[in-house]
């Protein structure tokens, strides 16, 4: 049964001529009076709107959220930018964005609407761009990392065996030569010190091209060795904490994780003239957030944007969708802080 027109809201002739689509719905739903900016939008004649349902213009999926919506709207909570879409007469969807109140008096919701289908449009195709942009850089990097892994494999394999051969000979001439003039065996032995030097640079650059034991053991493993190995080579005390749950993280995201450390150490390494560096990996509910703090110089932020390592840096947390900041001034140190949601 169509509900008649309600008395008394005759102010709504002047809406007639507003682009914005306004309409009055009964309590239970149905359309009393529109303007015709819902004609135009939504397709149908005035005559077979009027009495009909609401929701059977809503497109399915946002039905539910709409009721929901709805009944709130109905206790006296005002319906300020909610946008839900709609099928129009000929198939099309429509986006609108809606600001509606309840009228206990009269059993009615006013609502007023724009019509704002070309914005979601325009937003999808951004989205869609975004998502394009962000699959090819996941590719990259996917490649990246099995390309450094191919090539820290073939270091591993092959450049470290060999020198681990040379030693070997080297010790199998020692002993089978006997007589060696002491200048010949100085010079032997101090290519045996070569070939371990040889060795063990090959191996800490296997790990830092491509670290197998962030596969094999994890993050914390990996940052933990990372941090001792940078306190071995370059003397500066590097503590490392950490009370995270890494389960829940992607192998990915573990990559990005090490690779920020590592980007962090070097320009602590190179710039920052520090005593002691701490990295902290920290966990709260569903953010992870490892920090890098040193007692280096420091500097000034702003000056310091365009540093190629805090560029490396953001960049591969935004592949994430990570965020990153970094907290620094002259003569008191830097902390660089990196957090995702998982």
């Amino acid at each position: 049964m169509t509900e008649p027109a309600i008395q008394g809201l005759d102010f709504l002739a002047f809406f007639e001529r507003t682009p914005d689509l306004v309409c009055i719905v009964s309590k239970e739903g149905r359309f009393v009076q529109i303007n015709p900016s819902v004609v135009g939008t939504l397709g149908y004649p005035a005559h077979e709107l009027i009495g009909q349902v609401v929701a059977q213009y809503i497109h399915p999926d946002d039905r539910e959220l709409t009721r929901l919506r709805r009944s709130k709207l109905l206790t006296g909570q005002a319906l300020l930018n909610f946008q839900n879409r709609y099928i129009a007469r000929d198939g099309h969807t429509v986006w609108l964005d809606w600001t509606s109140v309840y009228l206990p008096d009269k059993e009615v919701v006013f609502a007023i609407a724009k019509n704002v289908t070309e914005r979601k449009v325009a937003e999808k195709e951004v989205e869609a761009k975004y998502d394009r942009i962000r699959y090819m850089a996941d590719h990259f990097k996917t490649t990246l990392e099995a390309d450094r892994m191919a090539l820290a494999s073939e270091l591993h394999e092959d450049l470290a065996q060999l020198a681990s051969v040379i030693k070997m000979d080297i010790e199998w001439v020692k002993q089978s030569l006997p007589d060696i003039a002491d200048s010949t065996l100085k010079r032997m032995q101090n290519a045996e010190m070569v070939a371990d030097l040889l060795i063990n640079t090959i191996r800490r650059m296997t790990f830092s091209i491509s670290p197998g034991m962030l596969n094999d053991l994890g993050i914390v493993a990996a940052l933990d060795w990372h941090c001792q190995e940078f306190t071995r080579l370059t003397g500066i005390p590097c503590s490392f904490k950490s009370d995270c749950s890494e389960d829940e993280l992607t192998q990915e995201i573990k990559v990005d994780f090490f690779r920020i450390c590592q980007e962090s150490l070097n320009n602590v390494l190179y710039h920052a003239k520090a005593a002691t560096v701490r990295v902290h990996l920290h966990q709260n509910n569903n953010e992870i957030r490892m920090s890098v703090t040193d007692d280096g110089i420091g500097f000034e932020v702003q000056k310091a944007a365009k540093l190629s390592g805090l560029i490396k840096i953001r960049e591969r947390a935004s592949s994430i969708n990570g965020e990153v900041q970094v907290i620094s001034e002259p003569g008191l140190g830097t902390t660089v802080l990196f957090s995702v949601r998982n």
